[in-house]
């Protein structure tokens, strides 16, 4: 692995596991978090961001993700294919394995459309793991454009999150986090293997 890929890796555990620590023993920290989620979000929970956030659903981005594994396939990418399925699996996980073993309640104002736990946030989570795993494959070939395009979805994923008021912002902090840590171990597995 080399250095770069080192200081991303190491820099996403210490955020994941210093928002863990606060989360779970900072009373201070969890009434900033609110305190700033109530400065952040302005009446924004419109149709719009409802649709941003069902195409991120988490279960759909299982779909998205065996819809790209097929087109791998097809391209005879049969070990990419299996990777792309493996990286998201993986980092859908552990998002399960944290948001059960944490067990940090949504916002109060949070739509009765949201159940489950909060941190990490698993629409940030599986959109982060898939613009990343779009970004190896096919960021070189399409480009700036598409680069951006990406961004801007995943920007809006986070928006979209808030101001449903589904999450804290350090809920997609963490899953950014955590996104980034299980994609990076899990493309230095497939680099390793192919």
């Amino acid at each position: 692995m080399r250095i770069n890929n080192w200081v991303v890796v190491l820099s996403s555990a210490i955020i994941l596991l210093l928002l863990i620590i606060n989360i779970k023993n900072s009373r201070r920290f969890n009434l900033y978090d609110r305190w700033l989620h109530h400065k952040l979000i302005r009446n924004h929970d419109g149709f719009s961001w409802q649709v941003i956030a069902f195409l991120n659903d988490p279960k759909l981005m299982v779909v998205w993700a065996v819809l790209l594994a097929a087109f791998l396939i097809n391209e005879e990418k049969n070990i990419t294919a299996l990777w792309v399925l493996a990286t998201l699996g993986f980092a859908d996980a552990t998002g399960i394995i944290l948001k059960r073993t944490i067990h940090r309640r949504r916002p109060f104002e949070h739509s009765d459309l949201e159940s489950g736990y909060s941190f990490p946030s698993g629409h940030v989570l599986g959109a982060t793991t898939m613009a990343l795993i779009l970004l190896q494959l096919f960021g070189k070939k399409l480009g700036l454009s598409f680069i951006i395009l990406l961004g801007v979805i995943w920007v809006m994923v986070i928006v979209s999150r808030l101001s449903l008021r589904a999450h804290y912002p350090s809920d997609v902090i963490g899953a950014a986090s955590l996104a980034i840590l299980c994609f990076s171990i899990s493309q230095q597995i497939f680099l390793a293997i192919i």
